[in-house]
């Protein structure tokens, strides 16, 4: 039938996936398109069921005991398969760990570059790992490194969790962070209260009174010009 003919030819888009008549049990566990349990049988019975609905036999579950097998169309299984592998890749592509490193004498400037990092890695949803490295004479002065750490969690509290740590691992002080639930919400500025234009208070003249002349660019109430 058909849906044979279009499993083997292919079957080699996915050489872990055992279908028709590549699947070596002795008996397995079938189920229908809609997921009802047809019982135990041997592969041939199986096949037989899906040739007559011009379907294919397909392993889903090989290391059960017997193997569960489905009748489906191979084509459109192997297409939702794929499809939801590559949407597990692509959740495993968007979260990712990042790495920023201090050291216990790092400059203020650079101590400020690295923390906008972590708090923008945050902010993009990515778990990051704090890391501050200590050389030579510095590990006599781990009080240093940890002040450092201490101050820089106090400084991102509001956009991280701490998932572990801070702790020495060897010559390194680290600290596992995580997003903060809204913690990556960009804050609204208020847009500052619009402004009337005032009008210019008039200037009181300096007329002569009884003149009939008024030397204001605008007489004023009141002018006795």
């Amino acid at each position: 039938m058909g849906g044979g003919f279009i499993a083997e030819r292919s079957f080699r888009q996915a050489d872990r996936i055992r279908v028709n008549d590549r699947i070596r049990a002795r008996e397995i566990r079938v189920v229908d398109e809609d997921g009802g349990q047809l019982g135990v049988m041997p592969p041939f019975e199986a096949i037989k069921l899906a040739r007559e609905r011009g379907l294919d036999l397909v392993e889903i579950s090989p290391t059960a005991d017997p193997p569960v097998c489905k009748i489906t169309d191979y084509g459109k299984y192997l297409y939702q398969t794929n499809k939801k592998a590559h949407e597990q890749r692509k959740h495993q592509k968007g979260s990712q760990l990042k790495e920023v490193k201090f050291r216990p004498a790092t400059a203020e400037h650079d101590y400020q570059v690295r923390k906008n990092q972590i708090i923008r890695f945050l902010g993009e949803g990515h778990k990051v790992k704090a890391m501050i490295f200590h050389r030579g004479r510095e590990m006599a002065h781990q009080e240093v490194g940890r002040a450092k750490m201490n101050r820089l969690l106090q400084e991102i509290a509001d956009h991280a969790l701490v998932e572990i740590g801070p702790r020495m691992e060897a010559n390194i002080m680290m600290a596992l962070l995580a997003p903060k639930k809204g913690g990556s919400a960009k804050r609204r500025i208020a847009a500052p209260p619009s402004v009337s234009r005032l009008r210019r208070p008039e200037k009181s003249c300096e007329c002569i009174p009884g003149s009939g002349t008024c030397w204001a660019p605008r007489r004023p109430t009141g002018c006795a010009g």
